[in-house]
């Protein structure tokens, strides 16, 4: 049998709890992302868990405990209980009986096999045991082992329970998909016929759901996948993919950043459509409104700092077809180190108000000019000859 390991399954807390459990009769499990990712090799952030207790038979056992327990979700089943500093979202099996596309209420079971069901993809829905021993019910294994993203059952009934898994999908292929395969062909075709119950969902599951999509290493394969089937247009009207994989390829050896790439994508902004926080907004419309601007690398970097200039010329050498210059970097560096040396005291008390501001911004415009070259003394010296 295939099994899990890792010291996040083995910590002393997080088995205590399962004893727990165990102890009164019921059944635990890890599920989803923890269980997926620890068979990818990847880190695990998040412990969730499902088993045949009830919430409220959850909140009285850790009570019992001396655990804390946070009735996090508790109308859908789920408690988080912390325990050794580590929370623990523990969620009891449940079947959908009733969706709006965008929440469903839930019937409490007490088999995780029908647990799985619910699930959105195969991948998603492997159970691993105390000892770390994988169960699947619905071919996940498998499908991970080949990078497969699939709908578990129908793809369309999957998507009618909550749109969102139609953005869902595409971000998982961008993150564990194939490339060399592509995507799930049904899966794809389910995508794009109902794409229309995107409109329902609401613009922070939306923003949330495309920034970790433009997150991944390389998502120009979703992406592109997403304009052909009319889905990206639903969500970033008037973008288009084809300057994002330049992008991609220019940003070799550099961090994913999902607002350089939203910019690429161009259309109109996702500051209200993905309902993006003020630092986000800011960021965004910081690398957008200097794309076509003839600053150079250093005067950006010098005004922006390093990484903000670094992204708007990546920006640009993507959507203008133009090579970065070979001293792209020294020039970033040049400038983000770059101090202007006059200061007002030093036009004082010959230059005031207005004229003072005016002579020191023409005097830095000279100095910056001159990529930083013009010392103080040369600065001031050219106010007389001039």
């Amino acid at each position: 049998m295939t099994k899990v390991h890792g010291e996040w399954i083995g910590n002393e807390a997080t088995q205590s709890l399962m004893r727990m459990f165990a102890s009164k009769g019921h059944s635990i499990f890890f599920v989803g992302g923890c269980v997926r990712n620890a068979l990818l090799g990847e880190p695990i952030s998040d412990l969730d868990m499902a088993t045949d207790a009830l919430p409220e038979t959850t909140m009285q056992l850790a009570t019992a405990d001396g655990l804390k327990a946070v009735p996090t979700g508790i109308e859908h089943g789920t408690i988080t209980i912390i325990t050794g500093d580590i929370p623990h979202e523990i969620t009891t099996f449940r079947s959908d009986i009733a969706t709006d596309g965008r929440h469903a209420n839930v019937q409490f079971g007490t088999a995780p096999a029908e647990d799985a069901k619910r699930r959105d993809f195969t991948m998603n829905a492997l159970y691993a045991d105390s000892e770390g021993a994988v169960h699947d019910f619905v071919g996940g294994l498998e499908d991970l082992q080949m990078k497969r993203i699939r709908f578990i059952g129908d793809p369309e009934k999957r998507i009618t329970e909550d749109y969102l898994r139609i953005l869902r999908f595409f971000r998982f292929f961008a993150w564990y998909g194939n490339q060399s395969e592509g995507l799930d062909q049904e899966g794809l075709a389910a995508c794009a016929k109902l794409s229309d119950g995107l409109s329902g969902l609401s613009a922070e599951r939306i923003g949330a759901e495309m920034k970790k999509l433009l997150s991944a290493p390389d998502p120009s394969q979703a992406i592109a996948a997403m304009a052909h089937a009319g889905i990206l247009s639903r969500i970033l009207p008037g973008s288009d993919p084809k300057a994002l994989a330049p992008l991609i390829h220019l940003e070799e050896g550099l961090k994913p950043d999902w607002t350089r790439r939203a910019v690429v994508l161009g259309g109109i902004s996702p500051t209200v459509s993905w309902r993006l926080s003020r630092s986000e907004a800011r960021a965004y419309g910081s690398l957008r409104i200097h794309l076509g601007s003839a600053e150079p690398a250093h005067e950006l970097a010098y005004r922006l700092g390093r990484e903000t200039a670094r992204s708007i010329l990546l920006c640009r050498a993507a959507l203008f077809e133009q090579p970065l210059a070979d001293s792209f970097e020294t020039d970033l560096t040049l400038g983000s180190e770059a101090d202007f040396p006059v200061k007002a005291d030093d036009l004082m008390p010959e230059y005031q108000g207005k004229a003072l501001g005016d002579t020191l911004r023409e005097l830095e415009v000279k100095w910056i000019e001159s990529q930083f070259a013009l010392t103080r003394v040369e600065l001031l010296a050219s106010l007389k000859s001039g």
